[in-house]
């Protein structure tokens, strides 16, 4: 593979991982998920650092960029250990919202084929403003649906830094070879 490939594969694998990322800040959004939404804030700005260092030739971006989906490989495997409550983790505390809301995942409400009804508490157990939502019928339960989503991003994390690692490797020969 040669420079301008590795140049142009990096290209494509920020873009796909900025449109990634952009979908699932939205449905953090959401949900009121700020863990998630702060990380994925740190991440489209670092990928965006990277895609200008890949088109600017600068492998110092690509360092720091390859660095960070180091890091956002372990965020992600974080996420779905948290979602499938692996290790004693557990999806129902309120770590991804900094116990600032009672939100949850979006997902939780509306994912495919869900139905979502509200059902009024009994008046002793809440106030009058809130009720309890009844969700039946979803074709995946949410925890799955927020754990493809890592995975997803967890795989574009790991090909996007074999191919920093290759793109920085190939930028610092070339600088190499043009002292001489």
């Amino acid at each position: 593979m040669s420079c301008c490939t590795g140049r142009c594969a990096l290209i494509f694998l920020c873009t796909f991982q900025l449109l990634g990322a952009l979908e699932r800040q939205i449905f953090d959004f959401l949900g009121y998920q700020w863990a998630p939404i702060l990380g994925n804030f740190l991440h489209i700005i670092v990928v965006i650092l990277g895609l200008f260092g890949t088109i600017q030739y600068r492998p110092k971006y690509i360092v720091v960029y390859a660095i960070w989906n180091a890091l956002w490989v372990a965020w992600n495997v974080f996420i779905i250990c948290f979602y499938l409550e692996v290790g004693g983790l557990s999806k129902d505390t309120d770590f991804m919202t900094f116990n600032i809301s009672m939100h949850r995942s979006w997902w939780r409400e509306h994912g495919p084929g869900c139905v979502r009804r509200e059902v009024q508490p009994p008046p002793s157990q809440a106030p009058a403003d809130h009720s309890y939502i009844s969700v039946t019928g979803c074709i995946m339960p949410f925890q799955y649906l927020e754990a493809l989503h890592s995975s997803f991003q967890l795989l574009l994390s790991l090909i996007s830094f074999v191919c920093a690692c290759y793109v920085i490797s190939v930028l610092t020969e070339e600088e190499d070879n043009c002292k001489y």
